[in-house]
């Protein structure tokens, strides 16, 4: 009876130990994206789509920062939409993202229907 014991903690120590390493290895890699509308005027219907899903929203004041964390999956460039004050929709397109990659896409929504993206991101 005491064998069996003694054998149980080892068994559950050392799972317990195991599973530790596991959940610290584990790591999704995450994407902070920020946009910004220097645009000069209210946007309105902003989506940014980038591979495998998208986000957005109903409208941006001049100046605003918005912020969003994505997980890649899969690779594609990242689109961006939006309807400017004067009614006029524009559509960019950014660079190629891949799966796997972690860090930050800045977004900088440029008046005349232009735009910066300045990607920090690295490949796990």
């Amino acid at each position: 009876m005491t064998l069996k014991r003694t054998l149980l903690a080892k068994f559950g120590v050392g799972f317990g130990l195991a599973a530790s390493f596991a959940i610290a290895g584990c790591h999704s890699a995450h994407v902070e994206v920020t946009v910004e509308n220097r645009t000069g005027g209210p946007i309105r219907l902003l989506e940014v789509d980038y591979p495998s899903a998208s986000f957005g929203a109903d409208s941006m004041a001049p100046g605003a920062t918005m912020h969003y964390r994505i997980q890649l999956q899969g690779t594609g460039p990242v689109k961006v939409q939006y309807t400017a004050a004067d009614n006029k929709q524009t559509q960019i397109q950014g660079p190629y993202l891949a799966e796997g990659q972690e860090g930050k896409l800045e977004i900088a929504l440029e008046p005349a229907g232009k735009a910066e993206f300045e990607p920090k991101l690295i490949a796990r």
